[in-house]
């Protein structure tokens, strides 16, 4: 399902004494996280805080977040997940969030009918991610690859594949 807010990271503590957080972020890199000027402490958009400045140290993201101009203040955010709203991230059409694909049922392109399972994970390999399609039988690892994927219809929950062969020989 499209989700209009999505979790982007945790604040996992403070980095200096004018008020700068440590956020950990969730997404693909912390670069990411430079293009908000707005995030969101709820899921709902009803706490929104403004970025001042968002720099990559390392694998978190230092952020100066307006209000919060002292480490005490700051101290009092750690452990708070910061949200994003989706249309700010301005992705390309057919790019989808991770937390977008957990859920989605996986149907066969060629039988219809046939649902072998849900996403329950991605791992991300460097080559291609590799969905973990989860079932009543176990888990199967299919490789998201334009040859095996064929649709992904994360608005209606819906994920149609053509799966490598022996990969799912166990369902028959």
């Amino acid at each position: 399902m499209i989700k209009e807010f999505l979790e982007i990271g945790q604040i996992n503590g403070t980095h200096s004494i004018h008020g700068e957080v440590r956020l950990t972020p969730w997404c693909d890199s912390p670069e990411f996280v430079k293009r908000f000027k707005t995030l969101y402490f709820d899921d709902r958009g009803k706490e929104s805080v403004t970025v001042k400045s968002a720099r990559p140290h390392g694998n978190v993201v230092i952020l100066k977040i307006e209000g919060t101009d002292t480490v005490e203040q700051a101290q009092r955010l750690r452990g708070k997940i910061l949200w994003m709203r989706r249309s700010d991230a301005k992705l390309p059409d057919g790019t989808f969030y991770i937390a977008e694909l957990i859920g989605c049922a996986v149907y066969d392109s060629e039988d219809s009918g046939k649902c072998y399972g849900r996403i329950t994970d991605v791992s991300k390999t460097g080559a291609n991610d590799v969905w973990h399609i989860t079932n009543e039988k176990g888990e199967y690892l299919i490789p998201a690859i334009p040859d095996v994927v064929i649709e992904t219809d994360v608005a209606n929950d819906k994920v149609v594949i053509k799966p490598l062969k022996g990969i799912f020989d166990d369902e028959d």
